[in-house]
């Protein structure tokens, strides 16, 4: 699998705002927004990151929002269940 086959990303916990949950897709920032969101998600609490398949991508995205979602409703996850979610389109 080529590189520009995969989107990499990473769920991470605000510590200095809101304390929720967000994604991040490193491969997809843009040029006026990259400094700004990979700040935020190292400021934050890490809590998976991985690479998902192009291909699909954007049934993947809605599985994280999915996540995130639950996570930020006070539900208890494991990044072994975010694995197990995404399934398939982990690349």
């Amino acid at each position: 699998m080529f590189e520009s086959d995969k989107v990499m990303f990473e769920i991470y916990r605000e510590t200095e705002y809101t304390g929720r949950y967000r994604v991040v897709y490193f491969t997809e920032l843009s040029d006026h927004n990259k400094e700004s969101e990979i700040n935020h998600a190292l400021s934050g609490e890490h809590f998976f990151d991985g690479f998902i398949k192009n291909y699909g991508k954007d049934e993947a995205k809605e599985i994280i929002e999915s996540i995130l979602g639950r996570l930020n409703s006070g539900e208890t996850m494991g990044p072994e269940e975010v694995e197990r979610a995404l399934g398939e389109h982990m690349a």
